[in-house]
């Protein structure tokens, strides 16, 4: 599993996405949230500006196998 850090009390989904590293832009991030490829803490949620906070879990599924993260503050 891989972190996500953050300097701040949250991030929002879309910009943990991108910051993880698994798409380039925001709009590849808003098209995985949309297509359900996402799930926080193992419920599926498609909500871009969801709030994610130390000690959330992320799964993205994207490419063949998924991607996990967990949210750690710096």
């Amino acid at each position: 599993m891989d972190k996500i850090e953050i300097s701040t009390d949250m991030i929002k989904l879309e910009q943990a996405i991108k910051l993880s590293g698994t798409t380039a832009t925001g709009g590849e991030a808003k098209m995985l949230i949309k297509s359900g490829a996402v799930s926080v803490n193992g419920t599926e949620c498609r909500e871009r500006g969801k709030k994610l906070y130390p000690g959330d879990r992320l799964t993205v599924k994207y490419g063949d196998e998924p991607e996990y993260f967990v949210i750690e503050r710096l």
